[in-house]
């Protein structure tokens, strides 16, 4: 039986080609989401067995809506990849740049491809819902006026032809995506990191203390992040990524940390993903 896989978004969409590299030769059958949100709702439901879920990006930053629907829809963090994002400029068979009128993407793509574009002051640039989604709609409608910015994985799955490749200006973006299940499958032998998720009181120095026992315990704090609580001003939510050698130790140091903070929540315990980008599998998007 086929492992079912929840992405957001299209065939062609960035998740879909995270999910085949993250699963590699696993037999998998996607289950497509229009939002986030449904993606973790077809988790937690079972509809899917396993989700793969973008959580930050190089450029963009942090998508911290994300952090959130894990944490509410009692979801795990299992994993973790990193995959180079690559932009390209897809239109139909034939069709030269200089006849392109318009091109459709997502915002975040076509802010990422702005410096290609001066070159081109005649193309319009219009925003569209997604990036597949884009090459989709150019594919089944036949336009020889419009392009669109997406993934050479996009451009394989709708039989569409790349005008320029790699036409993104920052060539080290990356996103990081979550592998997320409804049940935690700990293996304290692959154990290397965990992302944890506190509030704290108002106390001046309660951070401070809690990143001090961190510290003791030998913690690497790869990234800390602050979220506001909804509904509470000048309330934070804090979302913690730790990298350690010793899962015991680590284990020590969540003990000590919980009782100098408010709702303390492990979102997930994984093996750490490849760090070096030159090694990371180059992706075909």
């Amino acid at each position: 039986m086929n492992l079912k896989v929840a992405i957001q978004g299209i065939l062609g969409a960035f998740h879909e080609e995270a999910a085949i590299t993250y699963y590699k030769t696993e037999a998998i059958e996607l289950v497509q989401c229009k939002t986030f949100s449904e993606l973790t709702e077809n988790v937690a439901k079972g509809i899917a067995d396993t989700g793969i879920i973008a959580i930050e990006n190089t450029i963009a930053g942090s998508i911290l809506p994300n952090y959130d629907l894990i944490k509410e829809s009692g979801l795990f963090i299992t994993g973790e990849i990193y995959m180079r994002i690559i932009q390209n400029l897809i239109a139909k068979e034939g069709v030269k740049i200089e006849a392109v009128k318009d091109v459709l993407s997502h915002p975040m793509a076509i802010y990422q491809c702005s410096e290609f574009f001066k070159k081109y002051p005649h193309i319009r640039l219009t925003e569209s819902f997604d990036t597949a989604i884009s090459v989709k709609e150019i594919a089944e409608n036949g336009f020889k006026d419009k392009a669109a910015i997406a993934s050479s994985f996009a451009a394989k799955r709708y039989n569409l032809k790349i005008l320029a490749e790699s036409i993104e200006t920052n060539k080290l973006n990356y996103t990081r995506f979550f592998e997320i299940k409804s049940k935690s499958d700990v293996n304290q032998s692959n154990i290397n990191k965990s992302t944890v998720n506190f509030s704290l009181s108002h106390k001046t120095g309660s951070l401070a203390s809690v990143l001090s026992v961190f510290a003791f315990y030998e913690m690497n704090l790869q990234k800390i992040q602050s979220y506001p609580v909804i509904g509470t001003p000048g309330k934070y939510s804090f979302y913690v990524d730790l990298i350690f050698d010793d899962f015991m130790r680590y284990k020590q140091s969540i003990n000590a940390v919980i009782p100098l903070t408010i709702n303390f929540k492990v979102l997930g315990e994984y093996k750490r993903a490849e760090k070096s980008f030159n090694k990371i599998h180059k992706s075909q998007s």
